[in-house]
Formats: structure tokens, sequence, C-alpha cells
């Protein structure tokens, strides 16, 4: 087999003399701890045969080596205990096996990384590392962005699940009692959880609930184990489109089928027999006469009926519990216990030698006749002899009492096999899904390679397993190496590896060992003895892998990929043919008991859809039976299931964890070096990195290695923009030899070894500046004390020449001298007292002139400004007497103007029918006045007439008249017609100046509102007493909820102005006393805001907008409800516009519970915005730039990269707490609230920053610590400028802080332990433990914190009363309080804005 890599020789000579130096350490072999240290003591020389060495007890050794295989190197100690074992910059054995016992017994860290493989050591002790909050905190987080996990392992598998739609598995091994199953379980329910259906069926949980009866029936205890799966399973979880648990599939390989009938010293049966054997007193179990454990030879053999801390009655209730949850039901279930107390009373049946040949069965099986309803007595013949069919003849011969032993067995496996996969099936029936599969998740919890001071049959069906899928490990290791050296652009060639697929191939090749078994086992005469002979005649000195033991024929040995193991051929065949007698099974079949009737049917449907859908296909072809008396063997089943194994899991992605037992005893956090390395050599860990070390184990980002290593950059390197092209120089100048690295298109890839010279001269480096500093440092403490010794030694010396100087002439002359200074300095202390006085007296002199005329101007200013004054306000007085008056004037000129329109179109209408009437009235008159008159004077002309004779004088008169009468008819019709036009005229233009005047008055009115304002206030007591609207309509109502945006209106408005105005006409409907109206109003106004809160779940200014709002109408009720303790603070027109018919209070509950619900999103609103910022803002980035140092990470590189502009820092948290803060504000949300949602963000810094640290290792450190505190102080800082310090938010932070100065402090003595303990009150004895196992040194400067501190510390701590949960709960919420605050407006003044458009509400 080949991979494809740059491949060089070992370092060269001149790099060898560099790093085999003094103080260097390396590792020599040991035969108790495998490996142990040892400091070299003198450089080495090339071509020496021996190295001065020091081991750490103090023992100097001479150790002889070869110049060509010198001891490996030691990691620096800041690259020891690392997440990922790659990180290493010497990748051999005693590396790996150091790393993970410093992880281990040091930190109290069971997972470690090494490349794409989890290793999980069992620390046989409960960890608070698996709660729900550990489940969210991996959630969404890229696996190397936190501490190694099997849930990290579990959120890579969905991540990739669902970004590729790619089906994925979880390849979990290890021997019997390293954690296989328990971790199995966790990455499941990891699934489960976050993963959880929108449906009510629960598959999750019926997912999860598989797992207690699959141990119940398949789980053991064992020496090794208390828990032992003694079965294979490959879970197969089912998800949809949306990445939902639909369903599940189990298969199970291999069940140990021998331990129903056998079990070894300290050994059990399996579990359920256990729980039923302890539930027999219980009535619906009486009729299955069962008793103790101890009453039966199935369960007492291993002499361990009991588990320490296990109570299998309990168990046995979880096991029914979850029976039922999968919905197999109490007939099912009596059918199953029926079954297994059938097994029980077999196993009790004796068998009585009667002379040689034959044998005889007692009375004990008649209980197990009648569990499964048989016939005892053909049972009990048959048990006891065998029938022979020959060509010619059936014989009838008894078996000897071993070999009906053998039968009763055999039975009682038979049945047990049956019923387990009978139950899986079942199982799989209730997970079974109608919808269709998108993807699934695999999850493989199998054996690892296991070898024994006696190998059987199942050792070896465990270790050809295991050789396949260590083939398909490397397979797709080097897959991904590819991969990587591809999409870096590293140049490849050819090199071998190991490849295991010769061992393969002897195993299950043609005529290979499997081929022979299942060969032998058709012959009726085959024996283990005949099959082993052929075994040597076809492999000895033929197949390398194969070897014969030198001092036993009854074995052979296989050379696998982890070790050598020796199988003992005894017994092969028998388990392989894994038969019972025909007429037994016939017997079986005729029962009437349906559920053992159904498992011996020659051909039984399948139970599950997944059991008839699997076809199966050898990896080889098989010798087929000639018929159904020699069915499929157990090792070609095995086979055949293993081949469908590798097939789904070559078509998944991958993804591996390897369980390591560390010790023998079971004892917590005891390391065994020996059998840890024999673990990490047979899950192939150890070969794994002996490849990765023959390439680039190292790898760094550009970014990285300029981090970590400016440090060794001239200033001239340093001064360049282009970090790669520096990288490559600084690279190609230290390291001379160009075949030790390579350059990628994004990181830089180094031979094992380099990182660790690199940081050899990183640390040599800074050792020298160190020195510097301590050189100038103590330089500058010497002179200064120098100084000081000579200041003192000058004056000691003045002192005594002083003393010897001293004689009568000079005491003379020093008296004369005094007095002569005593006159003169009197002299001139007079002479500057008078100056002194002078001046003092001139500059008081000046000084009070100069305030007398400042007074004197400042009384005149005042004066003159009383002056101005009193004529400013006399001239406003009158200016605002004559608006006001010239208003009312044009109010009255209105008004009358009004009336004066009324009145005159009343006149219209008047005179035009006055006039009509009186034309017409007139016309009538003037016609029957004429008619009359010439009537008369006709009459009176008739008389003449007929006396004068003259009839046609009187004709033509009549005729002359009406033409005159026609003439003035027409004359006064002309006269009244331009009279009216007239008025028509007249009324127009009193129209046109009445509009005129209206005009006027508006535009007065929209000019002089402050003038409008006291007018309303002056007339508002000969009207109505309150403002109220009146609804014209219900539909507008909502469209207020919706169309109200918050920026439009909190600019320039009172706060809670909508709550106001949907209040005063809550008042309106009280002041008509409208009980429905009001009912309907409440109702519209609550599911209003919660349709607007249900639209905009994720919008924060709007939910902040209809709390603020909710919160002031819900005071608004309260302060207007007439009850006396929320009037206290009213004013007297306040208290008038108090409700009078209607009790709200009910209104009020629901309102308080609707703003509770408001509050509760808005802060998960706010939540939702901040988390993804406060990690890389918190932690991640540097707030003092300069003193963090990045360490190599390994294969599992963090996804977040410090080049990366888009990240978040400290600013952008300060940013959006500030966005927060001024958007509440503008809001007007209560003080009191915004302090209460401000803690709560707090709250949530403090708790995810901690979880974090918790779970980051890389970030325990003391510089971390100084980032962390200089982070507290501007959220300090800023509460400080908000004015928020009294908000207790501050307080919620204590646990961080004291983390942060947890990380800071010493660690060292015992008055650093004590402390530690009076200081760090906030946080649990957990989770101070976890931060000092997990502190991690960035400098060979740092010290790790030893052990014994760490447990002298939880001494300390055993005594305080406190949560064992390590993780914070970020989902906590504090209880929210709503305090009553009255509004200061009255309502009198509170005006509508014309951008509302509320056009349906009137004014009243």
């Amino acid at each position: 087999m080949v991979i494809y890599y740059d491949s060089v020789e070992e370092p060269q000579t001149a790099m060898t003399s560099k790093i085999y130096t003094r103080t260097n350490l390396v590792w020599i072999p040991d035969n108790e701890e495998v490996w142990q240290s040892a400091e070299i003591t003198k450089d080495y020389r090339t071509g020496e045969r021996v190295l001065h060495l020091r081991l750490e007890d103090g023992t100097e050794l001479a150790y002889s080596v070869d110049p060509t295989a010198l001891p490996p190197l030691r990691n620096p100690d800041i690259l020891v205990g690392e997440n990922d074992l790659t990180a290493l910059s010497y990748l051999h054995d005693p590396a790996v096996l150091h790393n993970l016992k410093v992880r281990f017994v040091e930190s109290k860290l069971i997972y470690t990384y090494s490349g794409i493989i989890l290793v999980a050591m069992n620390p046989y002790k409960q960890l608070p590392i698996y709660g729900d909050a550990i489940i969210h905190a991996y959630s969404g987080q890229n696996m190397g962005d936190m501490d190694p996990h099997i849930f990290a392992v579990a959120e890579e598998a969905y991540k990739q699940m669902a970004r590729n739609n790619k089906n994925q598995s979880i390849i979990v091994s290890g021997e019997s009692g390293a954690g296989k199953t328990v971790s199995a379980r966790y990455a499941m329910r990891y699934f489960a959880m976050v993963s959880k259906s929108s449906s009510n069926a629960h598959v999750e949980d019926k997912v999860l609930a598989s797992n207690p009866i699959t141990e119940a029936v398949g789980n053991a205890k064992t020496t090794r184990n208390d828990n032992s799966s003694r079965f294979g399973k490959y879970t197969e979880i089912s998800f949809d489109r949306r990445h939902q648990i639909i369903g599940a599939n189990m298969r199970t390989y291999l069940l140990e089928k021998s331990r129903v009938v056998f079990q070894s010293e300290n050994e059990r049966n399996y579990h359920i027999f256990y729980q039923l054997c302890a539930s027999a007193l219980q009535p619906e179990f009486k009729p299955l006469k069962l008793g103790s454990a101890e009453e039966f030879n199935y369960t007492r053999m291993g002499g361990s009926t009991v588990i320490e801390g296990v109570d299998d009655r309990a168990d046995m209730m979880e096991t029914r519990k979850t029976f039922t949850l999968l919905g197999l039901k109490e007939d099912f279930q009596m059918d199953v216990f029926k079954l297994l107390a059938a097994i029980l009373h077999l196993g009790n049946v004796q068998i009585m030698a009667v002379g040689d040949d034959r044998s005889l069965i007692n009375k004990h099986l008649d209980i197990f006749c009648e569990l499964l309803d048989l016939d005892s007595e053909p049972m009990a013949q048959w048990l006891c002899q065998r029938k022979i069919i020959t060509s010619s003849e059936t014989v009838i011969k008894p078996m000897t009492k071993l070999q009906a032993l053998n039968a009763r067995d055999a039975l009682a496996k038979k049945i047990y096999s049956h019923l387990f996969d009978y139950i899986v099936e079942r199982i799989n029936q209730a997970l079974q899904f109608t919808g269709k599969q998108h993807t699934f998740i695999g999850v493989l919890d199998i054996y690892g390679f296991e070898t024994f001071d006696v190998n059987s049959f199942e050792q070896f069906c465990i270790n050809y397993a295991n050789e396949k899928l260590q083939q398909q490990f490397n397979l797709h290791v080097f897959k991904l190496e590819q991969e990587e050296y591809m999409k870096e652009d590293i140049p490849w060639t050819l090199i071998d590896f190991y490849d295991n697929q010769p061992a393969i191939d002897l195993i299950e090749a043609k005529m290979g060992i499997l081929e022979l078994l299942d060969e032998e086992c058709l012959l009726p005469q085959g024996t283990d003895e005949n099959w082993l002979q052929k075994l040597y005649n076809n492999f000895i000195n033929k197949n390398p892998l194969f070897q014969k033991p030198r001092m036993s024929n009854t074995s052979f040995i296989i050379q696998h990929f982890a070790d050598k193991v020796e199988y003992k051929c005894e017994g092969f065949l028998e388990k392989n043919r894994d038969t019972v007698y025909e007429v037994l099974i016939e017997i079986l079949k005729s029962s009437k008991f349906h559920l053992c009737a159904d498992f011996f049917k020659d051909n039984p449907a399948p139970i599950s859809r997944f059991g008839s859908a699997i076809k199966v296909k050898p990896a080889r072809p098989v010798v087929k039976a000639p018929n159904k008396q020699f069915r499929t063997t157990v090792g070609n089943k095995f086979r055949s299931s293993l081949y469908l194994l590798m097939e789904t899991l070559n078509a998944t992605t991958p993804h591996y964890v390897r369980c390591i037992k560390p010790n023998d005893e079971k004892m917590p956090f005891e390391f065994d070096s020996k059998r840890v390395a024999q673990q990490l050599r047979a899950c192939g860990v150890l070969e794994t990195i002996r490849i990765s070390a023959q390439s680039y184990p190292s790898r760094w980002t550009y970014i990285e290695f300029f981090s970590r290593y400016s440090i060794l950059m001239t200033q001239h390197e340093l001064s360049l923009s282009d970090k790669k092209k520096v990288c490559r120089t600084v690279l190609q100048r230290l390291i001379q030899d160009p075949n030790q690295y390579q350059f990628g298109r994004t990181k830089i890839f180094f031979r094992a070894g380099q990182v660790a010279y690199l940081e050899k001269l990183r640390s040599d480096k800074l050792r020298q500046a160190c020195i510097m500093i301590q050189k100038n440092v103590r330089g500058w403490l010497q002179r200064k004390k120098f100084l000081r010794v000579r200041q003192a030694t000058i004056m000691i010396q003045q002192y005594f020449r002083g003393q010897q100087a001293i004689t009568a002439t000079a005491l003379k002359q020093t008296w004369a001298a005094i007095v002569i200074q005593k006159y003169c300095r009197g002299y001139l202390v007079r002479k500057l007292c008078q100056l002194i006085h002078v001046a003092a007296v001139t500059i008081q002199a000046y000084t009070r002139g100069f305030l007398a005329r400042k007074k004197y101007r400042k009384m005149l200013k005042e004066h003159k400004a009383i002056i101005l004054q009193k004529y400013a306000r006399a001239w406003l007085a009158r200016r605002r007497f004559q608006n006001i008056r010239r208003f009312v004037l044009n109010i009255q000129l209105s008004y009358r103007v009004q009336r004066l329109q009324k009145k005159l179109e009343d006149q219209v209408g008047d005179t035009h029918a006055f006039i009509q009437n009186q034309i017409h009235c007139e016309l009538n008159i003037c016609v029957i006045n004429i008619i009359s008159s010439l009537f008369g004077k006709i009459k009176n002309y008739l008389e003449h007439l007929n006396e004068d004779g003259e009839i046609w004088f009187a004709y033509e008169g009549l005729k002359k008249a009406t033409r005159v009468l026609e003439s003035h008819f027409q004359s006064q019709k002309d006269i009244y017609e331009k009279e009216i036009e007239a008025l028509n005229f007249k009324v127009e233009h009193l129209s046109q100046e009445i509009n005129h005047l209206q005009k006027l008055f508006r535009k007065e009115n929209d000019i002089n509102d402050s003038i409008r304002l006291e007018v309303s206030r002056l007339t508002s007591e000969n009207m109505m007493g309150s403002l109220c609207f009146l609804i014209n309509c219900d539909c507008p109502t909502t469209l207020f909820y919706a169309d109200l945006k918050p920026r439009g209106v909190v600019v320039n408005m009172i706060p809670g102005l909508p709550a106001h105005i949907l209040f005063m006409c809550v008042r309106y409907a009280d002041y008509l006393n409208d009980a429905d109206m009001l009912k309907s109003f409440m109702n519209i106004i609550i599911n209003g805001i919660k349709q607007v809160i249900k639209e905009h779940i994720e919008d924060f200014e709007m939910v902040s907008f209809w709390l603020s709002n909710t919160y002031y109408f819900l005071n608004s009720l309260k302060q207007y409800s007439g009850e006396e303790e929320f009037m206290k603070h009213n004013t007297p027109r306040q208290n008038k516009n108090c409700l009078k018919h209607f009790d709200l209070s009910e209104y009020r509950q629901i309102l308080s519970d609707l703003a509770i619900h408001i509050y509760h999103q808005f802060i998960i609103v706010m939540e939702n915005n901040i988390q993804p910022m406060i990690v890389p803002g918190m932690l991640e980035y540097e707030s003092l730039q300069g003193i963090s140092g990045l360490k190599p990470t390994g294969f599992r590189k963090r996804s977040s990269s410090i080049d990366d502009t888009d990240a978040y820092t400290m600013t952008s948290i300060l940013q959006q707490l500030s966005y927060f803060y001024s958007t509440m504000c503008q809001n007007g949300l209560d003080s009191e609230l915004l302090k209460q949602a401000v803690k709560q963000l707090f709250f949530l810094i403090g708790a995810v920053t901690l979880n974090s640290l918790f779970l980051r290792k890389d970030m325990c450190s003391c510089r971390k610590g100084m980032q962390i505190r200089c982070n507290i102080s501007y959220l300090e800082e800023w509460l400080k400028e908000k004015n928020l310090q009294n908000s207790t938010a501050k307080e919620t932070l204590e646990p961080l802080s004291q983390a942060a100065w947890l990380l800071q402090v010493n660690k060292i003595t015992d008055d650093d332990a004590k402390e530690i303990c009076e200081c760090c009150t906030s946080l649990s004895t957990v989770q101070i433990v976890k931060i000092l196992n997990s502190y991690t040194p960035i400098d060979d400067f740092e010290k790790r914190v030893a052990p014994s501190f760490v447990r002298k510390v939880q001494a300390m701590l055993n005594n305080r009363e406190d949560m064992p949960q390590l993780m914070l709960d970020t989902k906590y919420l504090f209880q929210v309080t709503f305090p009553f605050t009255p509004s200061p407006y009255a309502l009198e003044t509170i005006q509508i804005p014309s951008s509302f458009k509320l056009g349906f509400l009137t004014r009243v």
C-alpha cells in the first residue's frame, strides 16, 4: 500500500547536534512505565555512542546509543497536554503516551484528539460533562473550537450530514471495559437532543429507549467490566430532509451465546436473567416459578450474582418501561419473560449417569415443558438419546452424561439466540418509519482487538472484524491526507506503509482459515485436530503471518496488525457449527406456545422491513450445504454480515472513537502505561501516529506562525506588509534545510521536530531578553544602593571631620558669626516685612476699589435690566392680551358670520316666497279690481247702452281696457324680477365674504398653536371635562398596530403615546357605559399586540416598542382604575378621569401575563443577537495586544482565524449593548425594566464566556485571564457610562471575574490554596477544580498546576455546599417585575400626530 507525500531522510547531522544539547530531554525505555524521561547533561557530538543523562530521580547515567537511532526527544513543556496529539512536534510512542497521561491524570481530561480519531479514556467515575448544558454548548460549534469530546464528534457528523447531505458513521471500538457502550449511548443522546422532531411521536425517546433493552439482553458482567457488551451493534439513525430523527434500525453481530450456559469466575450471565430473578416475587411473575439467582445453574456459575451499586429489580422496572415506550405491550413482555424463565429452568435439569453408555433425566424438566407448552416425555427422551440415520436404517443411541449436558446447553443457547434476534427485530419494527429516509448516521459499537491467555473462536472472529475495520480506517486516513496535500499544492512521492490485506486474505480468501473451517464442519467425522493439521499443512513456511507454537500442537498463531495472537483450536468446529439435534428442534416446532414455535420454523417470515430488505453477499465464494441438516456456519454468517457492514461504512463518512481502558483495577484516574500502550497499539493509534510522523505532521497557518514567532523576526522583516513573504524569509533564515518544511497555499507544513526547534529558538530569545531585562534592573538596583551607601558615607565623614576641627578660636568665631547673622537676618526680615506690608495694603486698596466698582456696575446693570424687563413684560402682556382679544374677536366674528349666514339664508328663502306671493296677490287684486271696475263700467255702460243702444262702442272700449291691463301687469313683473336678481347678487356676495372669513380663521389657527391651547384650556370648563375619542369602526384598530413603525413614533413623542391613545379609547367606552364595546375593544387590543409580536418575533425594535407600550397601557389601567393604592400620585384632574363603571382587574392580569411573555421574547431576541459575539469577543479577541501567544492546534484547527476581518471583537459587544440601550431608551422603556434587561444580558455574557472557558483548555492561561479581566473592565465602564451601576448587572459577572483571577493568581503554596478558597466564593468546587486542572502554560516560564495542589484545594473545599454542575445555565431567566410608575401626562394635553394616520378617531 502507498501514500502520497514528499519523503526525505531524518534530520541531518548538523540539526541533530543542535537538538541533542545540554538541558534537553529525551525518552529512554523503562520496564515499569514503558518510557521514562531523562535530561541531557552534556552536549552530544556526532558519532558518539554514549549519551550522558540525568534521570528524574537525580541518577546520572551514561546511556549507550546507536548514532543512527538516538533516543526520541521529549516535547517542550508547553506542547505537553495538548488537545490533539498531532500538535506535538515530536510524534512518537512516548510522546503520545506522556501526553495522554498528563491530560488524564493531572488535568482530569478523558478525551484527546489524534488527528481524526477521538481517544476516550474510561475514568471509572461519573463526570459532570454530559448534561444538557454541555450538549447546547457543543451544538453548532466546529470540532476544533472546543475541548475534545464525544459530543464534538457527534456534532461534526451531524453537521457534515446536514451540510453535504451524505450519510455518516461513528465507529466506536475498544476492548471490554473501555467504555464503548457508554460512548455510543452519549452519541445517540446527542443526536436525539439536537434533532428533536416537531411531531408528537417522540421518535428520539424511542431510539434512546432501545439502549436499556439491548443492554439487558446483550450485556453482562465480566472480570473487566460490569456492563460489558457481548455483541456488536450498528445503529442506523434515520433523518428526514429537515435533519430530524424519523426512525432507526439496528444490526447485531456475533452474540456470545456461550455465556448463557457458562460464566467464568467473578462473571455473570446476561443482566436480564438477574433482573427476572430479582422480580420473582411480583404477582405477574409467579407463574414463571422463579427464585433467586443462586437457585439456578446458569446464573450462579460465576459465583457473582450481584453487582455493587446495581439494583436488578429497579433495572427490571426500567427495562419494562422501555418495552412499553417502544409499544411492546404486556403480552409480548410476558412471552419474552416466559422464554427466559424456561431457559433458567432448562439449566436446572439434572442428568444422572446409569452405566457407561446410558443416562437418565430427572423430573425437573416439567416446568420447562409447562412454560413452553411441550410434551415432557419426548423432550426427556431426546435429551438423553440421539437418532442416527443411515442409508439402510435409523439407530437410536443413548448419550453419555457429557453428551446430554452438551445437548441441553446447545438447546438453551439456541433458544436464547433466537430470542435475542427476535427482540432486536421487534425493536426495529417499533423504530421503523413511514416517510422516506433522506440521510442517516450510523453508530457502530463493536469489540476492539482482543488477546487473552486462552483465545478461542470468539476472539478469532473479533480480531478478524478489527482487521477489516483497520483496513478501512487506513484507507480513509490516507484519503484525507491526500486531499489536504492536494488542496495546499504540496508535492507528493510514493512511499510504502504497512497494509493488513495479507492478514485478511489469510483469514477469508479461498482456501483460507475460514473456508477450511467450514469445509471441516461439513465432514461428519470432522475434528478440531484435523482442521488444525490442515492449517499447518497449508500455511506453515508458506505464509509469514501464520506460525505454529513451539510448545503446543493444539494452537496456531496469527500476526495481526496489532500483535501476535495464539488461538486454541479446541471448540472451533463446535462453535462454528452451532448445531442442535434435529429431533429437539422438531419438538420445539410442535410447541403450542406460538413464540417458541415461530422461532424454529423452516422459513420464518421477517418481522421488520429492515430484516427483509438486507441482502448479504459473502466476501468470498462459500461452500454450499448439500441439505438443510448442514446449515450456514457461524463463521460464514459473520463474514457475510461483516461484508455488509464494510459496504455500509465505505458508503458513509466515518468518524472514529477509540476507547481506552486505563487500568484493570477499575480505579478512577489511574494510568497503567503498559496497558494503555498495548491498547493504543491494538486500536491503530500508534501506527497512525508513526505514519503521520513520516510526513508533515505539524501544520500552521501563516497568521498563526507570524503571531507565535514574530519575536524571532528582525525589524526589517516585521516592516514588510506581506505576511506570507515574511514567514518564508524567516523560515529560510532559521531552518537551513528546505526539506524540513513546505509552503502551502494557506499553511506551512513542518517535519517532526521542527516546531520544537523553533520553540527552542523562541524560548532562547525570550530567555536572552529576560536576562537583559534582569541585568539592567539589577544594575539599576545596585547603582541605587551604591548611591545611598555613598551618600551615607559622605555624611558620616562630614560629621567625623567636623568633630575633629572644634577649638576655642573656632568656637568664638562661630559665636561671633552667629550674632552677626542674627542681627543681619533680623534686619533683612524686618525690611522684607515692611515691604510686604506696604505691598499688601496697596493690593488691598486696589482690590477693594476694583470690587466696589464691579459691584456698582453690576447694580447698575441689574437696575437697567429690571427697567427693560418691566417694559418687555408689559409689552408681552399687552401683545398676549391683544392676540387673545383678536382671537376671541375672530371666534366671535366667525360665530356671528355663521349666525348671519344662517339668518340670511332663512331671509332669502322667505323673501323669495313672500315676493312671489305678494306679486301673485297684487296681480290678482289688480286683476280683480280692474275686472270689477270694468264689470261696473260695463254694467253702467250696458245700462246706458240699453238706454242709448250703443253696444258696439262698448265692445271696443273693453278691448282697450284689456290692452291697458296687460301692459300694467308686464311692467309690474319686470320690476319684481329686477328686485329678485338684486337680492340673489347680495346673497352671493355675502357667501363669498363668509368663505373669506373662514379661510382667515383657519390660517390664524394654524399659525397660533399656543394661543389655541390657551383658549382650549380657558374654554374647557364650559366644554366636556376630558378628552375622548370616538371609534367609528373596529377594522382600523388592527391597522393601527401593523402600520406603526417604532422609529417613526418615538421621535419627539411622549413615552407610551400609543398606550395612552388606547387607554383613552377604553375610557370612552367606560364613559358610554357600553360593556360590549369595552370587551370588544380590550380583546382587539390584546389580540392585536399578540399578532404584532408574532409577526415581528425577531424584530428587536418592534418587540421593544410594544413591550414599552404594553407596560404603559397596563400602568394606565392601574392609574385610572379608581383604586386608592394606584391613585396616590395622581393630580386632581387625573383623578377626575378615572374609570367609573367597569373593573378591569381581570384584563390587567391578562395584560401582565402578556407583558411577561413579550419581555421573555424581548430577552430571547437580544440573546440571539449578542450570543454569537460573546466567545469571539470575550475570549478569542486580544483586547491587550501582544500579550497572547498562539500554540499549535494540530489536525483539528480552530475555525475562527485571528486574521478574519469579520470576526467579532469586544467593541462589537459594546456596540451591540449600546444599540440595545439606545433603542430601549428611545422606546421609553421604564428604567427598572431596562436595568433588569441589562442584568440578564450581562449574566448571559458571563455564563457563555465561563462555560466556553470550562470547555477550552487552550484558553485557561494566565494571559487569557488578563484579557478576560480587561474585557470585564470594559463592560463595567459601559455600565458606568450609561449610569447603570446600581442595576446589579456587575454582580452577574462575578463568577467570570473570579475565574479570570484564578487563572492569574499563584498556585503553589498552602497560602495560595487558602486564598483561592476564600476569594472564589462565586465558583463551585467542581468549577474551581476544572480551571486548575485545565490551566495551560503558554511559555516555558509558566508552570503547570501540580496535582497535589489541586487535591489540596479540593480538600479545603469539601465542606462547601454548592451545586455539582460544571456548566452555568445560560437559559436561566431572572424573575422580572413590572414596577408601577404613574404617567405624569394629563390626558387633555395629549395630541395625536398626523403620522399615526388615525383619521377614524375623532375628538369629542
